[in-house]
């Protein structure tokens, strides 16, 4: 085993949708690290090893791997393309119409309690 592969890893803690292939349906998992050629996952589904899975990665999209290892509910997938895993790390991109919307009621006051501030939503 390549005693350098966890130089590259990057640790974190995002949710990820996951597709198994030959299953339906899809099971929300945990994405524990991530690097450009894999990631670790955590989640209670049924993966064995040699399995061909689909991981949907925020500001990545969905990511075609095969799993390389299962202990109790981790497993890692080796992906079939290489990715930059810092994308992931990005802020997700702002809905400009939800901001247009709150801003205009803000302005109308709706958001607003008698007293004049911003209410907590």
């Amino acid at each position: 085993m390549d005693e350098n592969r966890h130089l590259d890893r990057d640790s974190l803690f995002l949710m990820a949708d996951m597709r198994v292939d030959g299953e339906d349906g899809e099971h929300r998992i945990k994405v524990r690290n991530l690097s450009p050629g894999g990631m670790m996952g955590e989640g209670h589904v049924r993966v064995a090893r040699g399995n061909l899975v689909k991981i949907n990665v925020r500001n990545i999209g969905w990511l075609e791997g095969t799993v390389a290892w299962v202990q109790d509910d981790r497993f890692g997938v080796a992906f079939v393309e290489e990715i930059d895993p810092k994308l992931a790390r990005a802020p997700l991109a702002t809905d400009t119409h939800h901001e247009d919307y709150t801003r205009v009621h803000r302005t109308l006051g709706y958001l607003k309690n008698p007293g004049g501030t911003l209410r907590k939503i």
